[in-house]
C-alpha cells in the first residue's frame, strides 16, 4: 500500500514539473502563437502563418545571439501580433561599432532563414515555400530602411556616432586626452550596411512571386 501510495506521488510530481515547464514555455511564447495564429487567419494558411512567425524569430534570434556573442543580457523575443516582434537589449556603454553589429545581425540571421526557406522552396517546387521566402527577405529589406525605430535607423545612427565620437585615452578609468575620432570603424559599417541591404534587394528580386500560392 505503501509503495503504491509513493508510486502514484512520484508520478503526480512528474506530470506537476511537467506542466510547470510546458506552462512557463507557453507563457514565455505565447505572443508567437497568437502571431503565428493571426497569420494563419489573415493567409489562410496555418503553414504559412507558422513559417511567417518562425521567420520573424529567426530575425530577433539574430539580435538576441549576437548581442550574447557580447556579453550582453537580452531578453527573449516578444511577438505583437501584425507588427512583428522586439527583443530588449542593454546597450549602455556600448560602442557605436558593437551596438550596430546587434542591428545588422537581425536582418542577416533573418535573411539566411528566408535563403532556406527558398532553397526548400526550390527543391520541392513549392510556389508556398518561395513566396514566404519573397515576404521574409522583404520584411528584413524593410528593417534595414533608414528609419529610427527599425534596424536600419539604428545602424545609420550608429554609423554617425562612430563618425563623430572622439577617441579617449582613459588612465585608471579616468578619461584623460580626447583625440580625433577613429572614422574607420564608421566606414566598416557603412559597407556591412550597405552590403547587406544590396544582397536582401537581390534575393527579394530573385523571389518575386510568379503565381498563386
Amino acid at each position: 500500500m505503501r509503495k503504491t501510495f509513493e508510486r502514484i506521488l512520484g508520478g503526480a510530481a512528474v506530470i506537476a514539473g511537467t506542466a510547470l515547464k510546458w506552462g512557463f514555455v507557453f507563457a514565455k511564447f505565447f505572443g508567437f502563437f497568437i502571431s503565428a495564429a493571426a497569420y494563419s487567419f489573415w493567409f489562410h494558411s496555418w503553414t504559412f502563418g507558422v513559417g511567417l512567425a518562425v521567420l520573424i524569430l529567426v530575425h530577433e534570434l539574430g539580435h538576441v545571439a549576437e548581442a550574447r556573442r557580447q556579453g550582453l543580457h537580452v531578453s527573449w523575443p516578444m511577438f505583437i501580433p501584425f507588427f512583428g516582434a522586439y527583443v530588449t537589449i542593454q546597450r549602455a556603454g556600448l560602442t557605436p561599432f558593437r551596438s550596430g553589429l546587434i542591428s545588422l545581425a537581425g536582418p542577416f540571421v533573418g535573411s539566411l532563414g528566408a535563403a532556406a526557406v527558398w532553397a526548400a522552396g526550390s527543391f520541392q517546387g513549392s510556389n508556398k515555400l518561395e513566396v514566404l521566402a519573397n515576404i521574409g527577405f522583404l520584411l528584413n529589406a524593410f528593417n534595414l530602411l533608414p528609419i529610427g525605430f527599425l534596424d536600419g535607423g539604428h545602424v545609420v545612427g550608429s554609423i554617425r556616432e562612430a563618425w563623430r565620437m572622439p577617441v579617449i585615452r582613459f588612465e585608471g578609468g579616468v578619461p584623460m586626452q580626447a583625440f580625433a575620432p577613429d572614422r574607420t570603424r564608421a566606414v566598416q559599417l557603412f559597407v556591412l550596411y550597405a552590403g547587406l541591404a544590396a544582397a536582401i534587394v537581390l534575393c527579394l528580386l530573385a523571389t518575386r512571386p510568379s503565381g498563386a500560392l
